[in-house]
């Protein structure tokens, strides 16, 4: 939440915050949490023009599911890895 709320404002550096996300949800073994900090630092570097660093940030996690591919969460993880994909073969 803090990294979405640098984002919006404009206001500091988001990405230490979707880092933290990411160490604690895997120190919790929060999949779906460390789902949403991937895809949130995905979208942040997608913006920077560093697609492969989101591909690679992204893809792993996205990988862990087996089940559930309808969740909104994991619908919007796929797209966003699909549009990384052609924006890092560009």
């Amino acid at each position: 939440m803090k990294g979405e709320l640098a984002v919006r404002s404009g206001r500091g550096d988001p990405e230490p915050h979707y880092f933290a996300a990411l160490d604690i949800a895997r120190k919790q073994d929060a999949r779906m949490l460390e789902l949403r900090a991937a895809r949130d630092l995905a979208r942040l570097w997608r913006e920077q023009g560093k697609p492969r660093e989101a591909h690679a940030v992204l893809a792993p996690v996205y990988g862990w599911f087996t089940e559930g591919f309808d969740l909104p969460d994991l619908t919007e993880a796929r797209t966003l890895l699909n549009e990384l994909v052609l924006l890092a073969d560009n």
